[in-house]
This record gives C-alpha cells, sequence and structure tokens, in this order.
C-alpha cells in the first residue's frame, strides 16, 4: 500500500535516529509503526498546506511530487550519501532529478567578474548538455541559474519548501525554473529557513551532482563547506582560478592547492567529469547563429584585445589602443551589446567564449 500523505510527511520529520532506522528496512511498510507517534503530534495545517500545494501542481498532468526513500524515483546518486534525506518535495519534470548534473556554487556577494563566469559557464555547460544546479541564494547561484536558462533547464535545491521564495525577489526566477526546469527540497510546503537548513540543502546538491565547480569563494566560506561535502560524497571538485590579490578567491586558491581540478574552459569540466559531450538540451541551430553574429560583428577586435579580464578604465583603454575617447566609447558600448565586455565599477572587464 502506497503511503499517505499524512505518513510522507510524518517521515520527513523524523529524528536523525529514526531517520537511521528507517534507511535500513526495506521497505515503507516495515516503518509505519516507527510513525505512529509522529502522525499523533502532525499538526493538521501541514497536511492541509502540502494538499493544496500539490493540488496547484496540476491532476491531470502533474508537475509537483513527494519522492520518498522506498521510491524507484528516489535518485541514486543521492541515496549512497552520508545521511540522505528521506522525502524529497519537487516542483517541475521530475526526470532532471536522475539526469547528469554540476553544481555551481559561490558567495552571495560575488565580485562583478564572479557573476559574469557564474553565468557564463552555467550556460555554456547547459549548452553541452550537462544540467546545471545550485541553491536560488544571492550572487553565484542567482546568475548561475539566469545563464543555464538562457539556454535550457536548470536544478534549485532549496533551504526552504518549494513554495516559499527565500529571497522574495527570486519569486519569479524560482516558478521559472518550475516551469523549464525542477526545484528539490527536503522542507515540506510552507516551511521557511532555518539555521541549519543551508548545510543541508548544500549535502543535497553535492549529492544530485556528479561534481561541484566553485565559481569565487572566501576563506571560512558556506562554498568552502560545499567543497568538503563534495570530497566526502566522492564527487569531482572543480574550481576557478583568479588573482592572488582578489579576496573573493583565497578560498579558490586554498581548494586548488590541495589538489582541486583547475578550470579555465567548458572542456576541463568534462575532462574532469570523463564525460563527453552530451546531447544539449538546447537547438545546436541558435547557438551556430550567435557565433555567425560574432563573425559579423560591428566592433572593432583591435579594441577588444586591449580590455583587460579585471577592470580596465576607459582611459586605460584609450591610452592602448591611440582611439578617440569618443570612439573608445561607441566601440565598447558595441562590444557589451555583444556581451564580449561587460561595464564594472572602474571601467570595464572582457568576457565572453573561451
Amino acid at each position: 500500500m502506497e503511503p499517505s500523505l499524512a505518513e510522507l510527511l510524518a517521515l520527513s520529520r523524523l529524528t536523525a535516529a529514526d531517520r537511521n532506522r528507517v534507511r535500513k528496512l526495506a521497505s515503507f511498510a516495515k516503518c509505519r509503526a516507527l510513525l505512529a507517534p509522529y502522525l499523533d503530534s502532525l499538526p493538521e495545517r501541514y497536511l492541509d498546506h502540502l494538499q493544496r500545494w500539490l493540488a496547484e501542481g496540476g491532476r491531470a498532468s502533474p508537475t509537483r511530487f513527494v519522492v520518498h526513500w522506498f521510491s524507484s524515483m528516489y535518485p541514486e546518486r543521492l541515496r549512497n550519501i552520508h545521511n540522505p534525506p528521506l522525502v524529497l518535495f519537487v516542483a517541475g519534470n521530475i526526470d532532471y532529478l536522475a539526469a547528469p548534473q554540476i553544481a555551481l556554487v559561490g558567495s552571495r556577494a560575488a565580485s562583478h567578474e564572479g557573476l559574469v563566469e557564474a553565468a557564463y559557464f552555467a550556460e555554456q555547460l547547459t549548452r553541452a548538455g550537462l544540467l546545471v544546479s545550485s541553491g536560488l541564494a544571492k550572487g553565484v547561484d542567482h546568475y548561475a541559474h539566469k545563464g543555464a536558462l538562457k539556454a535550457g533547464p536548470t536544478l534549485a535545491v532549496l533551504a526552504t519548501g518549494p513554495d516559499i521564495a527565500a529571497p522574495t525577489q527570486h519569486r519569479q526566477l524560482q516558478q521559472q525554473i518550475e516551469q523549464s526546469g525542477l526545484l528539490v527540497s527536503e522542507f515540506a510546503p510552507g516551511m521557511s529557513a532555518q539555521r541549519d537548513h543551508f548545510s543541508r540543502r548544500n549535502r543535497i546538491l553535492s549529492g544530485l551532482a556528479l561534481g561541484v565547480l566553485i565559481i569565487e569563494a572566501k576563506l571560512q566560506s558556506g562554498s568552502l563547506v560545499t567543497a568538503r561535502l563534495a570530497l566526502e560524497h566522492d564527487r569531482s571538485l572543480l574550481v576557478l582560478p583568479g588573482s592572488i590579490w582578489n579576496p573573493h578567491r583565497t578560498g579558490n586558491l586554498q581548494l586548488l592547492q590541495q589538489g582541486a581540478a583547475l578550470v579555465v574552459k567548458v572542456d576541463d569540466v568534462f575532462n574532469e567529469l570523463n564525460l563527453k559531450r552530451l546531447t544539449p538540451y538546447s537547438d545546436e541551430g541558435s547557438a551556430s547563429a550567435g557565433e555567425n553574429n560574432c563573425d559579423r560583428s560591428l566592433a572593432n577586435p583591435q579594441l577588444l584585445a586591449n580590455v583587460g579580464y579585471e577592470a580596465t578604465s576607459i582611459d586605460t583603454i584609450v591610452a592602448r589602443s591611440g582611439l578617440p575617447v569618443a570612439v573608445v566609447s561607441e566601440q565598447l558600448v558595441l562590444l557589451e551589446l555583444e556581451g564580449r565586455v561587460a561595464s564594472v565599477a572602474g571601467g570595464y572587464i572582457r568576457v565572453g567564449r573561451r
């Protein structure tokens, strides 16, 4: 007999000791006696909230599910980590739960360079067929999801119930991910974030993924906690490099010193994961069109050579190029529209395809 919604809610609320007992059982039926005291104390409002959330996902073609430990839909990669969740509340395309994926993580207060890199790698990895996952937080997470959505789906692991947007300004993005990707949470609908939820979210991110790509991390940051989890889960740990003077990259440099895989281009990710490029999520024709547009660029390629990968002032670009200020300003606007430079505090940085 399939578990009831009340039983699934109770299963999601077990103590650590009882969760360990459940993982040793062969079927859901064998854990029903253990759930009895939890069912007796389960507030009715939690069950009502779950029922409404599921109903809002549709009946004829449901897009919201509760995946439990004994279900065939429970992802095997996650099952094999230490302390896996017993219940997942998911919204979107459930097939993505088992898709090959790479977790992109980094600082909430990332530098502009870090945000640009998060969006760039997310988009290019998605175009190459990997599912990009992240934690839907501010900063790197936000840009990783937005970059991925330019090319296909993305997966977000939440530190709240799947119906709660935190931060609230990500509500539209969260809805977009549910429509074209997948939301995943071990927390029932209606549950707001608690202090320990973020580390629990990060273990799911690492557990579902083939590897974790650190975009930007300071020392003593949450991203380094996720890096440690990746190593504990026997996942590939991949890291972008950075300047020794950049305080946002101190964690990156430490991880590279300790043996993490260096990533400077998308192919490095596939090589480290021992994967060939997968079937792209997006139509290959759109990528080709983009490349042809770059070939027909209106911007002066010689000017681009004078823009650095760290902030370069307009005065410096003028001096290097020997062009008038008006021409440089016009060309920089064109390059920015083409996505080849980005305006930052202190000038412009060079971005785009590698």
